[in-house]
C-alpha cells in the first residue's frame, strides 16, 4: 500500500469512530465518567484526523515551484581583438 493509501484508510477508520462514538455518547447507560472519557477520545481522534487531512491537503499540492525570476539585464563584456 502507498502512503496516499494507508492515510486514506486511516481517514475513514476515524471517521467511521467518530461517528459510532457519537451514537454510543447518546446512551443513556455511560456513566460520567465514561462520557468524560469518551469525549476526550473524540477530542484526539478529532485532532488527529485533521492532522491526516492536512496531510493528504499539502500532498495533493504537491511540491511548490519556485517562481520565475523577473528578467534581468545580462553582463556585457567588451572583447578585443
Amino acid at each position: 500500500m502507498s502512503q496516499p493509501e494507508i492515510l486514506d484508510s486511516d481517514i475513514r477508520a476515524m471517521q467511521q469512530w467518530l461517528r459510532a462514538a457519537w451514537q454510543q455518547l447518546g446512551d443513556r447507560s455511560l456513566t460520567t465518567f465514561s462520557r468524560r472519557e469518551l469525549r476526550n477520545q473524540m477530542k484526539q481522534c478529532s485532532a488527529d484526523l485533521r492532522e491526516r487531512l492536512q496531510m493528504v491537503a499539502e500532498q495533493q499540492a504537491g511540491p511548490l515551484q519556485q517562481p520565475v525570476p523577473p528578467y534581468s539585464r545580462p553582463e556585457l563584456r567588451i572583447l578585443s581583438w
